[in-house]
């Protein structure tokens, strides 16, 4: 098992940057594949972004390819979600998860954070 909390969300405008962080506890964290998934309101829960436990391949949704980018730091068992060219359509809550083998099925994680609300303004 594993803990994770989200923190850096809020309200941007449209065109601008923020980065997403994912704290985990434990000391297994970089045993773990990562994943960020979103919902926005009325909108089933969709898939973000996935990193393998050692970060050397990552998978992105179609709509985020080229904006949005996934790393991790395993030293600081930290994922990060760095979005930039933010649409409104962006608008959700974000939540970050964990699973052991990389997946983009909301299924197959086993542990989630909180979530944390990020706002795109036009």
């Amino acid at each position: 098992q594993v803990q994770l909390v989200e923190s850096g969300g809020g309200l941007v405008q449209a065109g601008g940057s923020l980065r997403l962080s994912c704290a985990a506890s434990g000391r297994t964290f970089s045993s773990y594949a990562m994943g960020w998934f979103r919902q926005a309101p009325g909108k089933e829960r969709e898939f973000v972004a996935a990193i393998r436990p050692n970060g050397d391949i990552t998978h992105y949704t179609t709509s985020v390819k080229g904006r949005f980018t996934i790393s991790r730091d395993n030293a600081k068992n930290t994922v990060y979600l760095q979005m930039n060219s933010l649409k409104p359509e962006d608008t959700a809550v974000y939540y970050c998860a964990a699973t052991k083998r990389v997946a983009i099925f909301a299924g197959e994680y086993e542990n989630w954070g909180q979530g944390i609300q990020v706002t795109v303004s036009s």
